[in-house]
């Protein structure tokens, strides 16, 4: 087991290494052709006026983009499909739903103890954590710089943060369900085997700080990014998690079908974007199901629900 687990990270590291500088290549490219491209005298201009309105305070600023812009996107994209999970309407995304006739309605009681739990975790858990990512942000001397980065950079700053979080995910996520840390710790966030966004950030608070929030701040803290940067990184990161927990697969969006079918099966497909997955086998079952032939980006109004559906029972 041990020069399994050897390889796999060895091929991960290759991987994860190739892929990073196949995409630096790529950025070069497109600085050579696009040697003008920033993120825009407008919003250069706008960074200047807000840092300004601020005096300077970095600790604000901080608090600003590290806390209060990634709350602000995590619910305001959970409200809207809050509504559709408590009300059922509008019909036209209910019928998106993976695992149907489950959360429809949800239950309020359920969900009322998620949403609590979840605020929890924001106020009591991920807010006291930046206090430390505050003074080593300061400590690199670019995070609060009033020249921002360019595109061809920050998009250079998200492939490393994608990997970085993708490796300490899996890692801290399968050691969650080791059986002496799982009922004690993250069986809490498997009370919704069909879940739903806000569950996302429903955990227990040992499992928040170390799977949920620190492969997200890693990253950064790694790179010395700008606040902008990391404002963007972390309000990414938490829509795109309560995508993968909503349980909707709707059109345009990424495919929500992997994490789903962890919380249906727990024991499989444990990370993010399922490289490491692969690598070690651990989404062998979910190759072989329905889930696995519709977990790709939905580009037509007609459910995969409906257009790739469940096989009959044998009994029907």
């Amino acid at each position: 087991q041990g020069r399994k687990l050897s390889d796999a990270l060895r091929i991960s590291a290759y991987v994860f290494s190739t892929g990073l500088l196949l995409f630096t290549a790529l950025v070069n490219s497109v600085s050579w052709l696009m040697p003008n491209i920033t993120l825009g005298n407008f919003w250069q201009t706008a960074w200047l006026e807000f840092y300004d309105y601020m005096e300077g305070d970095e600790w604000t600023i901080f608090l600003v983009g590290a806390a209060l812009v990634p709350a602000l996107a995590f619910w305001g994209f959970n409200g809207i499909l809050l509504v559709a999970d408590i009300t059922g309407k509008p019909t036209f995304i209910t019928r998106y739903r993976i695992q149907l006739g489950k959360n429809d309605p949800v239950d309020r009681k359920k969900l009322c103890k998620a949403i609590y739990t979840a605020l929890g975790n924001q106020f009591f858990v991920s807010f006291p954590m930046l206090v430390p990512m505050f003074y080593v942000m300061k400590w690199w001397d670019n995070t609060f710089s009033k020249e921002l980065p360019t595109f061809q950079w920050f998009l250079v700053e998200l492939s490393v943060f994608t990997v970085v979080e993708e490796i300490l995910f899996y890692y801290t996520h399968r050691l969650g369900h080791h059986p002496l840390l799982y009922k004690h710790i993250h069986k809490k966030h498997h009370e919704w085997t069909a879940p739903i966004g806000v569950v996302s950030i429903y955990a227990h608070p040992i499992e928040h700080i170390i799977s949920n929030t620190l492969p997200v701040m890693t990253g950064p803290m790694i790179m010395g990014s700008h606040i902008v940067s990391v404002s963007a990184w972390f309000s990414i990161a938490l829509v795109t998690t309560s995508i993968s927990h909503c349980g909707y697969h709707l059109p345009l969006l990424p495919s929500p079908e992997f994490h789903d079918f962890h919380h249906l099966k727990f024991n499989q497909c444990y990370g993010v974007l399922g490289v490491l997955d692969f690598l070690h086998g651990t989404d062998r079952m979910f190759r072989q199901t329905k889930a696995f032939e519709r977990h790709k980006v939905l580009l037509s109004l007609t459910p995969l629900s409906e257009s790739i559906p469940e096989p009959p029972k044998k009994d029907e």
